[in-house]
């Protein structure tokens, strides 16, 4: 959306083009996606009636936003999968240009138009995001100064994390495994802490290779991901 073709320059497109220090930034191309209701409204009043609900109560619209990226990063994987790419990677609400919640006819949404749509102020928007501050900026420059290092378990963690974030729990828990392994044997303050998770964790990916967890299995998974998590911040 909203980005002219791009140009080819000499044969076969391989040459570059000189460009000017003053250019100003080429247009980007922009996607789009459009989440439907599977469960239609009624009629234009119990939309307008549903929009209106939604702006006045802030849970359930964080609900239904995150609901709907949920499902987007359900398309995404099903995409990474069949296109065997492994850089289609998931998104979050904060990553967009624009967030808005509406509804219209069949015709309208599915060329993402609105008969009404709300969208969200850019804090909404953002909203679930870690806070600002100067720790992740100090972080980063260490690694890339190269005093510091990235533990192979914090990918790790970070990964099980995602898979819990989408709705993953059964990849979370064999992720979940690998990542706490990788902690015990880092030698993190917080072994002793993290090594009573060993056993819930390591019955959750048992499970998880047969089938969908219990909840008493999901949980322990949740449990173990924010522990990993804190951990991982007070090194």
């Amino acid at each position: 959306m909203g980005a002219p073709p791009r140009k080819l320059f000499g044969r076969g497109g391989r040459k570059g083009a000189v460009v000017s220090s003053a250019e100003e930034a080429a247009a980007v191309p922009v996607s789009r996606a459009t989440l439907i209701h599977a469960e239609a409204l009624g009629s234009a009043e119990e939309g307008e009636h549903w929009l209106d609900r939604l702006r006045g109560d802030t849970a359930a619209l964080d609900a239904e936003v995150e609901g709907a990226t949920r499902e987007l990063n359900s398309v995404l994987r099903a995409h990474r999968a069949a296109t065997a790419d492994p850089y289609v990677r998931e998104v979050r609400r904060s990553m967009a240009n624009a967030v808005r919640v509406g509804y219209g006819s069949g015709d309208l949404v599915a060329n993402g138009k609105f008969a009404a749509a709300y969208e969200l102020a850019e804090e909404a928007r953002r909203r679930g995001r870690a806070a600002d501050t100067m720790a992740p900026l100090e972080r980063l420059a260490a690694v890339l100064s190269g005093t510091e290092e990235i533990g192979v378990a914090e990918e790790l963690v970070l990964r099980a994390r995602v898979d819990l974030d989408s709705g993953r729990p059964r990849e979370a828990a064999l992720q979940a495994r690998i990542a706490l392994e990788a902690m015990l044997a880092s030698g993190y303050e917080a072994a002793g802490e993290l090594a009573a998770h060993r056993g819930p964790v390591g019955d959750a990916a048992n499970a998880a290779l047969r089938g969908e967890l219990d909840d008493s299995l999901a949980e322990a998974v949740v449990a173990a991901v924010e522990d990993m998590r804190r951990a991982l911040r007070r090194t």
